[in-house]
């Protein structure tokens, strides 16, 4: 990122104030003018980032903030740009079934804002920003994986991005018991050895423990009311995986880590040389041997 500056778009009056802006006067949008390097970042990846960060489906609204100053727009100077922004937004529309409202059009002005406006959580750190903070933090780590993300199935998008929950007994891996590993959907981070799966009856891939304690985190889940639970999300990616339970075999440890298929990719024994999981091999048969000795 080389700079940015914040001011008004597609305004009616020529240099408006703050207050007309707000006012409904200026029909301005609040709006980020963006310089970067395409030697360090493509402008597909930046609208994905801000695809990603914002809430495309709320209309004239962002977080808190309402009034159609805040109405969610793509500005485009060019064919090209017009072209990467639009194909986001039909990839966006694939992945989920709302209509996004963000509005493509071409840029027909842009006016500084006053200086008060620019760098203004960096000089006021305990201002309101319409963006979860948490969300903005996360953005250089979602820019590794973003395209990634954004070619995943709409089932696997929803799982893993929104916490959705497959349906049981009709996903991939619930009857898989071959011999291999288990690793993250987008990341391709190990996460469960085939060893440690077992058939729970819940319709769900089952597991009794991840191969190691930090490549996931647990987090309260409230989402049903009266049933708190306990979700899993993949350490590397954040990706939601399930929910841990206390109901697995007590030879095994007592847990049940109950995962969804589309939160994951299985490489069989067989395949992980090929896959580039070679040191990975000597554990998984070490504990093939156990289980066989067992």
């Amino acid at each position: 990122m080389v700079g940015t500056t914040v001011g008004y778009a597609q305004s009616l009056i020529e240099a408006p104030r703050y207050d007309q802006v707000c006012s409904g006067e200026a029909d301005a949008a609040e709006t980020v003018r963006v310089r970067f390097d395409t030697a360090q970042v493509s402008l597909r990846t930046l609208t994905l980032l801000f695809l990603d960060v914002i809430d495309p489906y709320s209309s004239d609204r962002q977080g808190n903030d309402t009034g159609r100053q805040y109405r969610t727009g793509l500005f485009f100077t060019d064919e090209r740009q017009h072209d990467v922004f639009a194909t986001a937004l039909e990839d966006l529309g694939r992945l989920d079934p709302r209509r996004p409202i963000v509005a493509v059009e071409a840029l027909r002005n842009f006016y500084t804002a006053e200086s008060t406006h620019q760098n203004y959580l960096a000089n006021n750190p305990h201002g309101y920003c319409h963006i979860p903070l948490k969300a903005i933090s996360a953005v250089a780590a979602r820019q590794k994986y973003i395209e990634r993300i954004w070619n995943l199935t709409p089932e696997q998008f929803a799982v893993t991005q929104t916490g959705s929950t497959e349906r049981p007994f009709d996903n991939r891996y619930d009857g898989e018991f071959e011999p291999g590993i288990y690793v993250d959907i987008v990341s391709g981070e190990p996460l469960f050895l085939s060893t440690d799966k077992f058939d729970s009856g819940c319709g769900w891939p089952s597991f009794s423990t991840p191969m190691k304690a930090e490549s996931v985190t647990e987090h309260r889940d409230q989402t049903l009311p009266g049933r708190p639970r306990i979700e899993i999300r993949s350490a590397g990616t954040g990706i939601h995986l399930g929910h841990v339970f206390d109901d697995g075999p007590a030879d095994r440890g007592g847990l049940r880590y109950c995962m969804n298929s589309a939160s994951l990719r299985f490489i069989r024994r067989a395949d992980m040389h090929g896959q580039g999981y070679d040191e990975y091999i000597p554990l998984l048969d070490a504990a093939l041997d156990q289980a066989s000795k067992g």
